[in-house]
């Protein structure tokens, strides 16, 4: 689906993070919708390194990738002479910041905050300097356990993750305030849909239910998933967001939800149902009571206004597209 009428003839966009699960969406988004545009995807990729919690240290996965046209370049946000390099050799005039250390369970909080924040400022002069629009990765775990629905400006991170985000708002408001190119920043919330297998343990549950309902396990959840709510949000209202914040109404730091909350619970029984299986669930205590978040839910109110969004997709709805890739993924990688 197109979302802007606007012609992208010769125009130039980079997308970091770009062979990871919302990158690599982009950077088929704009193959698919506006063929005439340059697109440039700069990614660390996945190599045998982890983190100290053994997750690994980059998600981007050439598979991701495959059928991709464009531009591919293999390099780190955090090397500055990779970065001037860039500089001299493209002249951008859109920039989507997706890469990140997302593991929102990561503890090394120099690489978060070197990584997330201080390469985030790096681009952004970089942006202000070529005069290119800056759409970037904000998160809802900038929101902590701040109560529901979460809005912009009650911020209460829990880890590092959500505190590296948070500053990147912190700072994007300040050059905000009389850049001539506009900046937004997008909070996701919880986020699913194809390409994210490749996230491994940090993939959504809808797809690691899937998976297991193909397996034919039962399904383990936490007890009284019933009243454990997420706003789960299906990629292309994602990608609908990143493309519209290309010309906002104005600069600004917006949720990106669908403004309703669903269980997980919900969640089960709806692949249940799209899968066509009937396995009883089992249910096991939390073992995160306290550190926990039971509700999330974006108030989307000045999303819709700013950048003329409109979620699409219903939980079920969202599922139900999924289903083919999730059977195909289920086929080629994990059977």
């Amino acid at each position: 689906m197109r979302y802007i009428d606007n012609d992208l003839t010769d125009k130039t966009i980079l997308i970091t993070g770009g062979a990871g699960f919302i990158g690599s969406n982009l950077a088929f988004y704009f193959q698919e919708n506006h063929p005439d545009a340059k697109v440039v995807v700069l990614d660390s990729f996945r190599s045998g390194e982890t983190l100290s919690n053994g997750n690994l240290k980059s998600f981007g996965h050439f598979k991701n990738l495959i059928g991709f046209r464009g531009e591919v370049i293999s390099g780190d946000i955090n090397d500055k002479a990779l970065l001037a390099k860039l500089e001299v050799d493209y002249d951008f005039d859109y920039i989507f910041h997706e890469a990140a250390i997302s593991d929102t369970t990561a503890m090394e909080q120099d690489l978060m905050v070197r990584t997330n924040l201080n390469a985030f400022k790096d681009l952004l002069d970089m942006a202000l300097r070529q005069n290119a629009n800056m759409i970037y990765a904000s998160s809802g775990a900038t929101y902590g356990d701040a109560p529901s629905p979460q809005t912009v400006g009650v911020e209460a991170p829990q880890n590092v993750y959500g505190f590296s985000k948070l500053m990147m708002d912190h700072l994007s408001r300040d050059v905000m305030k009389t850049a001539a190119i506009s900046i937004v920043g997008l909070r996701y919330f919880n986020v699913y849909g194809p390409r994210e297998y490749f996230k491994d343990k940090t993939s959504s549950m809808v797809i690691q239910f899937g998976h297991q309902l193909l397996q034919g396990k039962n399904p383990k959840l936490f007890e009284n998933s019933d009243k454990i709510v997420r706003d789960f949000i299906y990629i292309e209202d994602i990608i609908q967001a990143n493309v519209l914040a290309m010309h906002p109404k104005k600069s600004g730091i917006y949720n990106v939800g669908t403004g309703n909350a669903r269980s997980f619970q919900s969640m089960v029984d709806i692949l249940q149902k799209e899968l066509g299986t009937s396995y009883p669930c089992e249910y096991i205590p939390n073992p995160f009571i306290g550190r926990y978040q039971f509700h999330t839910e974006a108030n989307i109110e000045s999303t819709v206004e700013g950048l003329g969004y409109a979620p699409k997709f219903s939980f079920e709805e969202g599922i139900k597209a999924y289903i083919p890739e999730i059977k195909r993924m289920f086929e080629e990688e994990v059977k």
